[in-house]
């Protein structure tokens, strides 16, 4: 990506990109059964439909309620679990682990001298409670939730928060992120689109292509070079 980024800013999303969100179900696989996938798959849609739909409608509600909520769903349409589970879900979700590569890849960034930072739809206290977790918080300069304005990505609102914070163009903004549609949005705002395509998922949104595609954030600090 060269060195014409003086004033660039990496910015990266939370969950799916620098936490496993489907490590709360992995923690507990045993006591959720053989359709543990199918409930982490719907809890995921869900929470992140809400997000959407809600803000589509004007309204807000912050993540961690949705992520309840999505969980409530989750566990009514795969009866086989037991309920009982529930608390322990959440409170693993609350903890989330990082991927292996996220830390390193943070921490190589900061030996270069970048700044850093976390834009996610995750509130202030998820996102404190996950950073603390996986020792990142030197590791970032900012973490920014969109609770501060209420509003959920994909809106340009969201994105605009990162241009704000570090006072730079959007040119200057590396946003990176394993889910296409919020690459996506990010783009559309001007900024440097890095996808890492965790799941191995076909393209998409074509009209607001990354300029580079990763499989985990292993290579992302060649990039910064």
């Amino acid at each position: 990506m060269g060195h014409d980024m003086t004033a660039r800013a990496f910015v990266f999303d939370a969950y799916g990109t620098l936490f496993d969100v489907h490590a709360a179900i992995a923690r507990h696989r045993a006591a959720c059964g053989s359709d543990a996938d199918r409930l982490s798959d719907i809890w995921r849609t869900k929470q992140l439909e809400y997000t959407w739909t809600l803000t589509l409608s004007g309204q807000y509600v912050d993540f961690w309620t949705l992520t309840e909520r999505a969980l409530d769903y989750s566990l009514a349409r795969v009866p086989s679990v037991d309920k009982a589970i529930k608390s322990k879900l959440l409170e693993a979700y609350f903890a989330l682990d990082a991927f292996p590569d996220a830390r390193v890849a943070l921490q190589d960034l900061k030996k270069r001298g970048e700044r850093t930072a976390i834009l996610s739809n995750g509130s202030p206290k998820m996102l404190q409670g996950a950073v603390e977790g996986s020792q990142m918080t030197t590791l970032l300069d900012k973490v920014l939730s969109v609770d501060a304005i209420r509003i959920y990505k994909p809106r340009k609102e969201v994105y605009a928060m990162v241009t704000q914070t570090f006072g730079n163009k959007p040119g200057d903004v590396v946003f990176v992120s394993s889910n296409r549609w919020d690459v996506m949005g990010a783009i559309a705002c001007g900024f440097r689109g890095v996808w890492v395509n965790r799941g191995k998922m076909p393209d998409e949104y074509f009209d607001q292509r990354p300029e580079i595609v990763l499989p985990d954030l292993t290579s992302l600090p060649a990039l910064a070079a």
